[in-house]
């Protein structure tokens, strides 16, 4: 369980955080997945639709929020997970694109060029999965971290 104030994880049935002392609620419930009020970002939103939002134009609205987030942890978190994740993802897909081009060039139907559009799809895929898992846990409040980016952004929001 996550503190909604500070982002320390804390063991499930705690009472309080171990790290800032704030009181710890249950794990919400499915229809109840709206941040409490004291979890307000500084752009007026509460966290968990700003950590949502975070993730809408992927790595784009990370950057917006690094910018405009100064109180939230949580918030922070989602938005440097997702300049980290989306980022990284974006990369690659740039390199697999510019891979098939060159080896279209030089043999059309070779298996080069299968290869990297076989592997930009499957990419592709991933990132589509991991954008609408990524936004859904943001607005449940959760700060589930993506392996490799996950740390690092909890790092950079401690900040």
């Amino acid at each position: 369980m996550f503190c909604s104030k500070c982002g320390t994880e804390n063991p499930d049935g705690a009472k309080f955080c171990s790290k800032c002392g704030a009181g710890l609620s249950a794990p919400a419930k499915l229809s109840e997945t709206v941040a409490k009020p004291e979890a307000e970002s500084s752009t007026g939103m509460t966290a968990n639709v700003a950590g949502l939002l975070c993730y809408v134009a992927l790595w784009v609205t990370g950057i917006v929020f690094v910018v405009l987030e100064k109180k939230s942890k949580f918030v922070r978190f989602h938005a440097w997970q997702s300049i980290m994740t989306f980022g990284a993802l974006t990369v690659v897909q740039i390199i697999l694109s510019v891979i098939g081009a060159i080896a279209w060039t030089i043999s059309p139907f070779g298996g080069l060029w299968r290869f990297a559009n076989v592997l930009g799809i499957i990419v592709w895929v991933i990132v589509v999965g991991l954008w609408i898992v990524l936004m859904l846990l943001a607005y449940q409040g959760k700060m589930w971290k993506v392996p490799g980016a996950g740390n690092w952004a909890e790092k950079q929001a401690n900040k």
